[in-house]
């Protein structure tokens, strides 16, 4: 998840030199001047929330498969327990290529304009705080609700701290992390190109080069070039950057083929996920995931300009650390209260607990260790240059 958040900034004017071949049914004087108004996109904050949801139903409430955790915490199987609620959440994982593709989006626009620095300060105060955080709490509740899954040693927890433990083999505290490994090789992969200067043409390119390193990584049998191109998550990626480019600049036919390969590789990929669930259905996760590229497209054309809810705004930053928190702790806690009331109602007020806390780990947590370590990084970027100037 994917997993994996990033704050909505408004950026900078495009150059003239950076605009693209004349969008399809736009004139130039109506592309420059969307170019350079950047409203805030509520409805994204609501899909990256609603996204969220998928994924903890689906975690409590949609899976049966042999290993996985969730399937003993209930009496009996979930499909008895709550059928209905059983085949709303079959489809929930999805929640997780929807985070992708929301990331590829966001990421380009809050970096556009920016510098690598700024791109690594802004990726360090939004991963890190709210992480932190999950790894002790997850730890937190299996020491003291022990019965349903072993807690890591001590040092594969320290580990886990870095957010690097998938590249060096070391188990995640919490198996939801491993989203966090295909966002990682993102924003190293696209820390080029920010590097070079986001425009239109570059990132076009970015998608082209990265799409077929993704294609061809899995007959290459070339383990390096399969890690870096993270074949099962790219074209989710990059469909968020070709929205992003049709947002900014609007529509034009190599934008769309974008966007229809992403689709036509992504439905491959989503045929795979169903096959590991068992859960669910191919064609009707092509259905939904479909659905949300419509939307994603009506967004990036400007037809969800007008919807400015402001709570949408807080849904946006409940996200990340829900996603983070809820899986372990959850199942843990089902584990031990699984008799004492309606299952449909347990899950419900867990949804909740976590909804609550995730808005206390965003206001008390989140937010005040993100200013001291923007300040402490911006600090140190300034040390360094002082240092490159006397040597």
């Amino acid at each position: 998840m994917q997993g994996v958040r990033s704050r909505l900034s408004i950026p900078m004017p495009v150059a003239a030199a950076e605009q693209p071949p004349q969008p399809l049914g736009a004139p130039k004087a109506a592309t420059s001047a969307r170019a350079a108004r950047r409203p805030r996109l509520y409805v994204v904050d609501g899909i990256r929330l609603l996204a969220a949801l998928m994924v903890v139903l689906h975690h409590f409430a949609g899976t049966r498969r042999a290993n996985e955790p969730g399937n003993i915490i209930w009496d009996r199987p979930v499909s008895e327990l709550m059928p209905t609620v059983f085949r709303v959440a079959s489809f929930g994982w999805i929640g997780v290529e929807i985070f992708f593709v929301i990331s590829g989006f966001v990421i380009c626009m809050s970096c556009w304009g920016r510098t690598p620095k700024d791109f690594f300060v802004s990726r360090v105060i939004r991963l890190y705080p709210a992480y932190w955080f999950a790894v002790f709490f997850t730890t937190a509740v299996l020491v003291l609700l022990p019965g349903v899954q072993e807690r890591l040693r001590l040092r594969e927890i320290l580990f886990n701290l870095t957010m690097l433990q998938a590249g060096s083999d070391i188990p995640n505290v919490d198996p939801v992390y491993w989203t966090l490994w295909s966002e990682l090789r993102f924003y190293l992969l696209f820390l080029v190109v920010v590097a070079m200067g986001l425009t239109y043409r570059r990132v076009v390119v970015f998608c082209c080069i990265w799409g077929a390193a993704a294609m061809l990584a899995p007959v290459s049998k070339f383990p390096l070039l399969t890690l870096v191109a993270d074949p099962s998550a790219a074209w989710y990626f990059i469909a968020g950057l070709a929205l992003y480019l049709m947002h900014r600049f609007g529509q034009d036919l190599l934008l769309w083929g974008i966007l229809a390969m992403s689709w036509l590789m992504g439905q491959l990929e989503l045929g795979e996920r169903v096959e590991y669930e068992q859960v669910s259905s191919w064609r009707g996760a092509v259905v939904i995931f479909t659905a949300f590229m419509l939307l994603m497209v009506a967004i990036a054309l400007g037809y969800t300009d007008r919807i400015r809810w402001k709570w949408l705004v807080t849904a946006g930053c409940l996200t990340y650390p829900l996603y983070l928190m809820h899986y372990l702790a959850g199942i843990v806690f089902i584990h031990h209260l699984r008799g004492t009331m309606d299952p449909r109602l347990l899950v419900a007020v867990l949804v909740a607990g976590f909804l609550v806390l995730s808005w206390l780990v965003h206001r008390l947590v989140e937010r005040p260790v993100a200013r001291a370590l923007k300040k402490g990084l911006e600090s140190s970027f300034v040390r360094l240059r002082g240092f490159q100037r006397v040597a």
